[in-house]
């Protein structure tokens, strides 16, 4: 016998996902200023809306969250960054 409204015939990835381990590029790379002049390098922290990407996301440590986006405000300011990205990127 067959239930109502389905075929009962379900098919499941037995396969988990592997995640890399997430890592600071920062430390990794030894890098100790950010230099909020170079918008090609704040590019990749930012989204198609011109949004910071956050550290769950980007793998970034606090410390240098907090540069990432002291140094992106900076830019916007002198306009080197837009405030709005509607063609960012």
């Amino acid at each position: 016998m067959s239930k109502p409204g389905g075929s009962g015939n379900f098919v499941f990835n037995t396969q988990p996902e592997v995640q890399r381990k997430k890592y600071c590029r920062f430390k990794k790379n030894g890098i100790k200023y950010i230099d909020y002049k170079d918008a090609n390098f704040l590019m990749k922290f930012l989204n198609e809306q011109g949004k910071l990407l956050p550290r769950r996301i980007t793998g970034t440590s606090l410390k240098y969250q907090r540069k990432v986006a002291q140094a992106v405000k900076r830019a916007r300011h002198l306009a080197i960054l837009p405030f709005v990205g509607d063609q960012l990127k």
